[in-house]
This record gives C-alpha cells, sequence and structure tokens, in this order.
C-alpha cells in the first residue's frame, strides 16, 4: 500500500479548486430550461450547496490516470445532476419538508412540478454525457440509473419493517455507492484506463460509497437537528432501518425490540422518543458497531488504490476516505 500522507480537506479542495469551478459554472449553464419553473427549481437545488463528493471523486479518477480534457467537467456536472435529481425524487417519497436547512424543493413547487424537475435533469444529464459520445459512458449512466431506481423501490418495500445487514448493503450500494463507483469508472473511462485500473477504481469508489451512507445514517441518530438541517432520526421516523437500528434489533433486549418496533409501525414517536432510541443504541454499541463498518469500507478503499502510481491526486483520494468518516454532517 502507498505511504503516501493523507490530504486534509482543504487540500483536495485546493488541487481541485479550478476544475470544482468549471463544473459549477457547467451545472448553472446545464440548469437553464425554456421553461421557467424547471429553470427555477433548478437553481434552486443548485444553491442548496452539497458536497460535490461524486464530480470530486470522477475528477481525481481522470486526474490520477493522467487526463486533464474537457470532458471530466461535463461529467463531473453530469453525476451532480444525477444526484441532485435522486434528491428531488426522494424527498417526493419521502414527504419531507427539509433538505439542507432550507424547505424541500416539492413543499415550494408541489410534487407534481418536482416529479418532473427530477425528469428533466436525469434528462438533462444524458444529453451532456451524448456530448462524449461514448457508448461505455452511456452505458455506465444507463445501469446506474436502473441501480438506483430498483434502490428506491426495493426500499419501499421494506419500509416499517426491520432488514438484515444484508439488505441494508444491498440498498445502500443500490441509492448511494453506485454513483461513487460509476464516478470513479467514468472518470477512468475517460482516461482510458485498463481493466485492471478500472475495476480497482469502481472497487474504490464502492467502498468509499458505502462508508459515506453509513456515517449519514449515524450521523441521521445522533446530530442535532440544527447540523443535519432536518428532524433527528428522521431515516427511523419514515419507517427505514439503518445498520445501528438493525444492531440494537439483533442484539438488543425484547424491550430495546419493540421500542424500535412501535417507531417504525407508527411512522413517528408516538410511543418512543428519540431520546430513548438513542439511549438503545448507547447501551448496545450500536453505534461503534456502524462506524467501525464504515472505517472498515474506507480502509478497502485505501487498498484498492494500490494499483496507482504516487500523486497528488492518488493523495487526495486517500484523504477522502478519512474525510468521509471523520465528517459531522
Amino acid at each position: 500500500m502507498s505511504t503516501l500522507a493523507i490530504a486534509t480537506a482543504r487540500e483536495v479542495f485546493d488541487l481541485l479548486r479550478e476544475d470544482l469551478t468549471a463544473i459549477e459554472k457547467e451545472l448553472g449553464r446545464d440548469a437553464i430550461s425554456t421553461v421557467s419553473t424547471i429553470t427555477e427549481i433548478a437553481e434552486y437545488l443548485r444553491g442548496g450547496g452539497g458536497k460535490r463528493i461524486r464530480p470530486t471523486l470522477l475528477l481525481l479518477a481522470a486526474r490520477a490516470l493522467g487526463y486533464s480534457g474537457a470532458g471530466m467537467i461535463r461529467l463531473g456536472a453530469v453525476v451532480e445532476l444525477v444526484h441532485t435529481a435522486t434528491l428531488v425524487h426522494d424527498d417526493i417519497i419521502d414527504a419531507a419538508d427539509m433538505r439542507r436547512g432550507r424547505p424541500s424543493a416539492n413543499t415550494t413547487w408541489g410534487n407534481e412540478k418536482c416529479v418532473l424537475a427530477g425528469d428533466w435533469l436525469y434528462m438533462q444529464a444524458f444529453h451532456i454525457a451524448l456530448e462524449e459520445r461514448n457508448f461505455k459512458v452511456l452505458d455506465l449512466l444507463i445501469s446506474l440509473t436502473q441501480q438506483m431506481v430498483e434502490g428506491e423501490l426495493l426500499q419501499i418495500q421494506k419500509l416499517g419493517r426491520a432488514i438484515s445487514e444484508e439488505e441494508y448493503y444491498d440498498l445502500i450500494f443500490r441509492k448511494t455507492a453506485c454513483l461513487f463507483s460509476v464516478s470513479m469508472q467514468l472518470g477512468a473511462t475517460l482516461a482510458d484506463a485498463d481493466p485492471i485500473q478500472e475495476e480497482a477504481l469502481a472497487r474504490y469508489g464502492r467502498a468509499v460509497g458505502l462508508a459515506f451512507q453509513i456515517v449519514d445514517d449515524v450521523l441521521d441518530l445522533t446530530a442535532t437537528e440544527e447540523v443535519l438541517g432536518k428532524p433527528v432520526a428522521s431515516d427511523l421516523r419514515e419507517g427505514k432501518t439503518t445498520l445501528a437500528v438493525i444492531h440494537s434489533i439483533e442484539h438488543g433486549t425484547a424491550v430495546d425490540r419493540l421500542a424500535i418496533q412501535s417507531v417504525l409501525e407508527d411512522g413517528g414517536f408516538a410511543r418512543t422518543t428519540p431520546e430513548q432510541i438513542q439511549q438503545i443504541l448507547a447501551r448496545n454499541g450500536s453505534v461503534e458497531y456502524a462506524m467501525q463498518a464504515a472505517h472498515r469500507y474506507a480502509d478497502q478503499g485505501r487498498s484498492a488504490l494500490a494499483v496507482l502510481e504516487d500523486s497528488e491526486f492518488k493523495r487526495a483520494l486517500l484523504g477522502v476516505t478519512e474525510l468521509v468518516v471523520a465528517r459531522d454532517k
């Protein structure tokens, strides 16, 4: 494994500053439609911020393999558009009121308009991807979209009931890690990577994506509403069982299981409070269990990078694995 030092968040950002700025400009151009409502919704969503981690991964993959063309700016915008479209649809499905500390788009424009705006964003992403004139790029994006839609449907089927760890990992791969993995593969494709390099980068993306979502799910249970920008334990309230909750269901007492099940069945905290859920998780060491899993996946991500030659971009990829598990929002 590489002995490169791990880059900090500031170092990663500084390394990609010009590229990320170019992607923001591309996103601004891509958000414009002849239908004003679509432009308004797309601009509102773009103004909500976000970590831009998916474009960052694509840029780092491409540059780590020596690519520096305009394709990485276009495809960086593409993966962010796909991500944004999924958020729009997720908020509608979850009946969410807040997103990143602001009212979700559907609370302002309504579900009907936002469903169509989300569809438009998907199609806009594919329209931009077509400029690469590369069938492999389209194949990756089509497969990705199918996986993400299947993941959303599977999650709906499982709402309100306890699921196994195996089911949980399948869900978060489809809903989150698949896009991380494809972002890496798109960067590798632009750079004409050999199959070994592409597979390694795909593994890295999968591992980092799983770690990212596990931490996201932990923060949903442990962070404050001010930090989250939405109510604490929103996932559980919506009937979703995440890794720490699954651990407490499997390792807690009968009383613990009944308390958790009451929230899943009620779709809220009528019989059990968020504080009681947090106490159950603490008593069973469930948050620590989930975070250990996140760290294991971060380690897997770092190991996958062994095929890359040492560079500042590889160092940044190593840094991302640490940033993902160390974040607090």
